[in-house]
């Protein structure tokens, strides 16, 4: 049972993380209003839960599968109880999970009023790491390394092999850093959302989220959401040790072949989610 007083800290430790966000959008308000008013597109990683009454804003790279699992479990009345039997694959399958975008106009803003709304960030950068070991260094993401890693080799790799054109699948972080600050990249369509930023995968200036949860603080943030949701008699957060997670060490390493430059540039891309969610510049960086 979490003691009173832990809950009161708790409690403002999140009324801190909200009112972070809230300062954040005001401050940089010519920036983060430039789309007034959302589209139901804005809305397809947002998870609903009717039972619960409960939204979801899933972010890749920070725990997704899991909450994803737990939300099937949530809303699957019944059809599931243990989260940790849905096969990962499974979570990921749009079908089995409703987003807020299938609901009508009114519904939506209905539920955008009444209902729990929560999201869960990561420090940028590591977020960034872990995306990119997961799907240009592992062989079997082709379908990535097709879709994006020929692009990317194409475009900033002189005298690329024909192979590595045809394959795709041995970009480098370089490349990767370079192709995410080409201005050319943001025009030519939106970031894939592995690597989009929260910040336009979430809409937090506009959709104003009850919680904000931490990867950093995974246990702890999702068990007190799912305490808030009242189901955390029958549901905890699935604990696992992960040997492979990106760490602040990894990223330090991937960061020190990228040019000062370059991380300026690659700062000022994901600056906003740094602000808002209060991650302070890596202690790697050599900002211009």
């Amino acid at each position: 049972m979490i003691s009173v007083l832990e809950l009161s800290n708790t409690a403002i430790l999140h009324q801190m993380r909200r009112d972070q966000v809230t300062d954040t959008c005001r401050a940089n308000s010519a920036m983060s209003r430039k789309r007034r008013v959302l589209t139901p597109n804005d809305l397809k990683h947002l998870v609903v839960d009717e039972d619960h009454e409960l939204i979801y804003c899933y972010v890749p790279k920070v725990a997704c599968t899991n909450w994803k699992r737990l939300m099937m479990v949530l809303s699957g009345r019944g059809k599931y109880s243990d989260p940790m039997e849905i096969p990962a694959n499974e979570a990921h399958v749009s079908a089995n999970l409703k987003t807020l975008n299938q609901y009508s106009i009114p519904e939506i803003n209905h539920r955008l009023k009444s209902y729990m709304k929560f999201l869960f960030v990561r420090e940028p950068f590591e977020r960034l790491v872990s995306a990119y070991r997961n799907k240009f260094t592992q062989k079997y993401n082709t379908s990535f390394h097709k879709r994006y890693g020929t692009k990317i080799i194409r475009r900033q790799r002189k005298n690329a092999t024909q192979e590595a054109l045809r394959k795709g699948d041995d970009v480098k972080f370089e490349e990767f850093v370079a192709y995410l600050i080409d201005p050319h990249t943001q025009r030519e369509e939106p970031f894939n959302e592995h690597w989009q930023t929260v910040y336009s995968l979430c809409h937090p200036c506009h959709i104003h989220y009850d919680l904000v949860g931490k990867y950093e603080t995974l246990e702890e943030d999702s068990n007190y959401v799912l305490q808030l949701a009242g189901v955390s008699g029958y549901l905890r957060f699935p604990t696992y040790a992960k040997s492979t997670r990106t760490t602040e060490e990894m990223a330090t390493e991937f960061f020190q072949n990228i040019s000062a430059q370059h991380q300026t540039q690659l700062y000022e891309v994901y600056k906003l989610d740094f602000l808002m969610f209060n991650y302070s510049v890596p202690n790697y960086l050599k900002l211009e």
